[in-house]
């Protein structure tokens, strides 16, 4: 089965879902998505506003951790074969990062990937790590050449220098490095395209501005949200926007939605 005519499915790192509830109620109610996938809930389940959501209209599905991390995918549908983690027999990971779920015969992967802390620190050898586990994980638990997959989410990589408002602040870090961006490229190798930038091959684009210095009004942002799917599914697209207007809002997470529409 293929996506149904007219689906939209958004991504959005809510950064503490308890300071940005009403943003997500108010969003959800505005743009209808059929899909939203959401990175760094920092709650634990329980905490999360099922019953806010599900008055939206939707069904979500969580895998949140106390302060830090947390994912979910919400939508209209239900989805099944719900799975946390990477789920690939090994050890388990113990940050929250990863969530997947199915909608009519297509994969949908909420992602948050480890920011990196500095380059040649503990946190970006796990972030390195974590990547290639997910590129590993990915080859052994699906056919790209046949399956749908969209792996949607916060990868914390701006895979070009036009992903970037100031090259020179940020080419070098843990965010937009070589080392990182061959890290992301084998993440794609699996069969993964970028979706969004088929839409925008110009680049300036940004998806996240730095809180301090007035980052969104001054244009220091990068393009670290994405939606990167499989050939079936990519060619399906017909449209991909960030939604700016969310981060002009009053006490706004420093990631816009990103939403990509499927025909």
């Amino acid at each position: 089965m293929l996506l149904h005519l007219g689906m939209k499915v958004a991504t959005w790192n809510v950064n503490s879902i308890r300071a940005r509830r009403q943003h997500l109620i108010d969003w959800l109610d505005a743009f209808r998505p059929d899909v939203l996938c959401l990175q760094e809930l920092k709650v634990v389940d329980g905490d999360f506003p099922i019953d806010a959501v599900r008055d939206c209209g939707y069904r979500a599905e969580t895998y949140g951790q106390k302060t830090y991390n947390g994912v979910a995918i919400l939508s209209r549908t239900p989805l099944t074969n719900v799975r946390r983690g990477f789920d690939d027999g090994g050890e388990v990971d113990p940050q929250a990062r990863l969530i997947r779920g199915e909608l009519d015969g297509v994969t949908i992967i909420s992602a948050y990937f480890p920011n990196g802390g500095e380059v040649g620190s503990d946190k970006y050898a796990y972030k390195l790590g974590w990547m290639a586990r997910l590129k590993a994980a990915l080859s052994d638990q699906y056919d790209a050449s046949k399956d749908s997959v969209a792996l949607c989410g916060d990868f914390n990589v701006a895979p070009n220098d036009d992903d970037i408002g100031r090259p020179q602040q940020w080419r070098q870090s843990v965010l937009a490095c070589d080392e990182v961006r061959e890290a992301l490229d084998g993440v794609a190798s699996f069969g993964l395209s970028d979706v969004f930038r088929a839409f925008h091959p110009e680049g300036g684009v940004f998806s996240w501005w730095d809180y301090r210095g007035r980052g969104f009004e001054r244009g220091n942002g990068l393009r670290i949200d994405h939606v990167y799917a499989t050939k079936s599914l990519a060619v399906r697209a017909i449209g991909a926007v960030v939604d700016r207007e969310e981060r002009r809002k009053k006490s706004p997470s420093d990631h816009a939605p990103v939403v990509v529409e499927f025909r």
